[in-house]
């Protein structure tokens, strides 16, 4: 079990060659007391303020949504993410994601996304890139909820490809201001909005960003999409025709808008697996409240083992989605802890910082959105045919979610994300796939032990075995592809689902570990822990396979046929899924709301 590679981890990916057994990792336990009082404080207004208004705010009554907005601002609620100077109180990202989390509590997903793109996509270019007068003018009042923000990327030819957007700008002849013509699309917040970030193309090839402000002669926005679910928030396309935006309007530097794009996107990822958490959580609540309420065959629907086996199925990967979504912010804080906050270019550097961790902030956009559909589909059907109808929350809920694989990169966007960074990681030598893999032959050799203090021994030796194979199986990817591995996209996002496997399972396993005692809600994580990993590495040989025979076009040369035939019997562990589910659900059950 003596790993030699460092554990200290400063950038994305490294997980993938780090120690089993010690990695230590940020999560919910570990909340400070401050982070504690935001916590109830946020989970409060949002039963309080938002749960209340959910079915008012889905008949798009911008009045009720911007009224709530502005009481949190008047609670600091949304100035979190900026500076003090500028009408913000500049706390830790964790704080900004518990926010998310607890505004989703209340139960609207139209209202998360105003909420989200005011504090994400549509403020943090200002905060990151903006000029000192950029943010003296725009940033108090977007922190307030005076003016709303909102971010405009997609265009009607240019969506996953975003680089590819042709809304253009061109310089004047007196050089005083930028003539703006092109077209948006699909852009929330659009129809409420007095700032917007829009990128363009100056003279046609210099990807840019600018800040627009409502009423700009030229500038039009459109009416209302009809969607079919997010009902309650505002989305538009925006239209400019020789739109005159100052020089001043100039958002960091000409030529820099994709590092403006993706460090928003970056953010709207991990703040949208926030928000998938705390949503969740509200529906398995609600769910449960249900299944004992509804009575069939003599007895709550929540007694059958089928009921138990969908709770314990959806409360385990919430479990898991909360484990990696603050392990990845974690990540994200200790880098930017290290940055000087004196630095005038401290805010760039923190998106920089943020950046090093855009694979992790893909797979929780990813596990999260993906997460929150399993979930919301099981919970319908618990609630049978009342699911369908729409005074039940699911109904709403099962609407509102299916935008979430597709906003902030589809999903399958994010997968190739993940795969091309873990390539680029590779390239550049943060991380040493050869150096991992000599210690296999070791590995191969050892007994699994039982200890007597770890329960979790058994899926450690099964994480290990996986990270082993998986690296195998990367570096035989990359050795046959190359470069043009991003070409192979069926191939990228079995790789990425076997990356966001092994984040996901480790972050469960080391939240278990370190959060061990003698209550019953710590010993019940354990649960937890052997219910995903098991789960999770039968996903894991499966995928493997379907690589393998994909590089070696169905032959495994013998060189590598053994040890990946020994690597994959270490994938199987015999546990007792089914009783440790209804276990898990009992124990729920006793706390009649998600315990964790």
């Amino acid at each position: 079990m003596n790993e030699t590679i460092p554990i200290s981890i400063k950038t994305g990916g490294q997980w993938l060659v780090s120690s089993v057994y010690n990695t230590t990792i940020f999560c919910r336990e570990l909340f400070t007391d401050d982070h504690k009082d935001i916590e109830n404080m946020v989970n409060e207004f949002a039963k309080d303020r938002i749960y209340p208004n959910i079915n008012a705010i889905d008949k798009l009554d911008k009045g009720l949504s911007l009224s709530i907005l502005r009481e949190m601002g008047e609670l600091g609620l949304i100035g979190v993410d900026a500076p003090e100077e500028y009408g913000g109180s500049g706390l830790d990202k964790i704080t900004s994601c518990i926010i998310s989390e607890g505004v989703s509590r209340g139960g609207s997903a139209s209202f998360s996304c105003t909420f989200g793109v005011q504090t994400g996509i549509g403020s943090m270019g200002i905060v990151f890139f903006g000029t000192p007068e950029q943010k003296k003018k725009y940033l108090p009042k977007l922190m307030t909820g005076e003016w709303i923000a909102a971010y405009g990327l997609t265009e009607p030819s240019s969506g996953s490809d975003a680089l590819a957007a042709k809304t253009n700008a061109v310089l004047s002849s007196d050089g005083s201001h930028y003539i703006l013509n092109g077209e948006k699309q699909f852009i929330s917040n659009g129809g409420w909005a007095d700032i917007f970030t829009i990128l363009a193309q100056v003279d046609g090839n210099k990807f840019s960003g600018f800040i627009i402000e409502r009423g700009m002669k030229g500038f039009e926005i459109g009416a209302e999409e009809k969607k079919m679910g997010m009902k309650g928030s505002s989305t538009t396309s925006l239209k400019f025709t020789d739109v005159k935006v100052p020089v001043e309007n100039l958002l960091y530097e000409v030529g820099k808008g994709a590092v403006i794009a993706f460090n928003a996107l970056n953010i709207g990822r991990y703040k949208l697996g926030a928000a998938s958490v705390g949503g969740i959580k509200l529906a398995i609540e609600e769910t449960i409240r249900y299944a004992f309420e509804r009575r069939q065959f003599g007895q709550p629907i929540a007694k059958f083992d089928s009921i138990k086996g969908k709770i314990a199925d959806i409360s385990v990967r919430v479990f898991a989605n909360d484990s990696m979504l603050y392990r990845t912010v974690g990540l994200i804080q200790d880098a930017i802890d290290d940055l000087d906050q004196n630095d005038p270019d401290y805010y760039k550097k923190m998106g920089e910082a943020t950046e090093r961790f855009a694979v992790e902030a893909s797979m929780v956009k990813i596990f999260g959105s993906e997460t929150s559909h399993i979930t919301v589909n099981e919970c319908l059907q618990i609630f049978g045919g009342y699911g369908f109808i729409e005074e039940y929350p699911l109904a709403m809920a099962y609407r509102d979610d299916r935008i979430n694989s597709i906003w902030e990169g589809t999903n399958e966007i994010n997968r190739m994300i993940i795969t091309g960074y873990m390539m680029k990681k590779v390239l550049m030598e943060e991380l040493s796939l050869r150096n991992y893999l000599k210690e296999t032959n070791n590995f191969l050799s050892q007994e699994i032990q039982e200890v007597a203090n770890d329960p979790l021994i058994f899926e450690k030796y099964g994480l290990k075995s996986a990270k082993l194979l998986t690296t195998l199986v990367f570096q035989e990817a990359l050795c046959e592809y190359g470069q043009d591995l991003k070409h192979q996209q069926q191939l990228s996002e079995a790789l990425a689902d076997i990356f966001t496997e092994i984040y996901t399972m480790e972050s469960v396993i080391c939240r278990v570990t370190q959060t061990q005692s003698n209550n019953g809600t710590s010993n019940m994580s354990s649960v937890i822990a052997r219910i995903y990993s098991a789960e999770s590495l039968l996903k894991i040989k499966t995928l493997s396979k379907i690589c393998l025979n994909k590089i070696f076009k169905e032959i495994i040369p013998d060189e590598h046929l053994k040890t990946i035939q020994l690597l994959e019997n270490k994938l199987i562990l015999n546990s007792d899924i089914i009783s440790l589910k209804q276990e898990l659900a009992d124990f729920i059950y006793t706390k009649k709301e998600y315990p964790f």
